[in-house]
């Protein structure tokens, strides 16, 4: 079994290359695409860490969809599948190390850097509630895994940077930014359901869309939100206004995607639909327009959406 896993993934690349599939990114951060050895028209159930997996058709072959956190720890990892009335199997698969980079920054207004104990006690319930949001499952044999650039303006931060704000490290960035002046429309990344739409401590005014299979798009420091919960969105639809709502310093676009709840970077789904980069996106100038995140020994790493950083 060992061997017929390491054979798979090393044919990988090739078979994905014509597909809708995620991009392949075995490291932190990252989302894993695993060849599935079954057949029949049955979605199969798959589960790492006791959590569900997204199982999708592709060419007639099963593929689970594989979110890594960015805390995972490199190395051999395991997921359980299991297809109609057959034996649950493992395979196993190997996860790389990557370095995304630190970001220095030098905040003037203290308020921005370290919520107050009140502000900390709202920042946990709100965590609370949206990794309730994201940790739902809503069966369908499409989720929408190829995404559409949300709004037209370029990527000012990248995921994953090791945030240093005045000196004190902060939680990495858990999505992308997006610079944009407020009121710029925002466009649904791909089909869905709205799954919540709130005003959070962190993200202003916030929509998360369920994609499907555990996929969550989580759009933070909007000016306007135009769909409400329980609507169907289409891929492009407008569904809101780019702002600066929430603990920003200026009007941009944050953008966590999670998979199985994990934040996972969103070029991942984007594949050539994605914006070419004009500078690198740990420079100094993505200090204008960002989400201020709290200390990693003051609260846990931020959730889907209530402080995204």
């Amino acid at each position: 079994m060992k061997l017929f896993a390491f054979l798979m993934m090393m044919a990988l690349p090739v078979m994905l290359r014509a597909t809708s599939l995620p991009q392949n990114e075995p490291f932190p951060g990252g989302v894993m695409v695993i060849p599935l050895p079954v057949q029949g028209k049955s979605i199969p159930r798959v589960h790492m860490d006791g959590k569900r997996i997204m199982a999708v058709s592709h060419a007639g072959e099963w593929f689970a969809v594989v979110g890594i956190g960015l805390d995972a720890i490199p190395g051999e990892n395991i997921i359980e599948f299991q297809s109609g009335g057959a034996a649950p199997q493992q395979l196993k698969f190997m996860l790389q190390s990557k370095d995304y980079g630190i970001q220095s920054l030098t905040i003037q207004n203290p308020e921005l850097v370290n919520p107050t104990p009140a502000e900390l006690r709202r920042i946990e319930r709100e965590q609370l509630h949206l990794d309730k949001v994201v940790s739902r499952w809503r069966n369908t044999s499409h989720p929408g895994t190829a995404f559409v650039w949300p709004t037209q303006g370029p990527e000012t931060s990248g995921f994953g940077l090791r945030r240093v704000l005045n000196g004190e490290p902060r939680s990495p960035h858990s999505g992308i930014d997006i610079g944009a002046p407020t009121g710029t429309p925002l466009h649904a990344p791909a089909d869905g359901v709205v799954a919540d739409v709130g005003r959070y401590y962190y993200c202003g005014k916030t929509l998360t869309i369920d994609l499907g299979q555990g996929l969550f798009s989580v759009y933070c420091h909007m000016s306007k939100i135009k769909v409400h919960p329980g609507q169907r969105v289409k891929q492009g639809q407008i569904v809101g206004a780019i702002g600066a709502t929430g603990r920003t310093t200026g009007p941009n676009l944050h953008w966590t995607v999670r998979l199985n709840g994990v934040a996972v970077d969103p070029h991942a789904f984007l594949g050539a639909n994605a914006p070419a980069p004009k500078s690198t996106t740990a420079s100094a100038p993505a200090a204008a327009t960002m989400t201020v995140a709290p200390k990693l020994a003051t609260v846990k790493a931020p959730g889907a959406a209530s402080t995204g950083n």
